[in-house]
């Protein structure tokens, strides 16, 4: 499982050629969640703090993260991306 992103203890995950909705899995301390790009449904559970630097951060990366979910899809591999500052 490719690490996308990894900032304030917070780790971003995309699996190859997962199932759709394109997302993203959020690892934080001991939660995990997975949230969907287009409009951040979580499934999961994470700190209201680390939810809220998600969100910031995918609103900042969406394009990028839909361009990860494609090269996943076609066995590609992903690219890095900037972590919240």
């Amino acid at each position: 499982m490719p690490e996308i992103s990894r900032f304030y203890g917070i780790i971003i995950y995309m699996y190859i050629d997962d199932h759709n909705p394109p997302h993203f899995h959020v690892w934080y301390e001991n939660y995990k969640a997975i949230i969907t790009i287009q409009d951040g449904i979580v499934t999961g559970s994470l700190p209201r703090r680390a939810l809220k630097l998600v969100y910031e951060w995918l609103d900042l990366h969406k394009d990028e993260l839909m361009s990860n979910w494609e090269r996943l899809a076609n066995s590609e591999k992903p690219e890095k991306i900037e972590p919240l500052k």
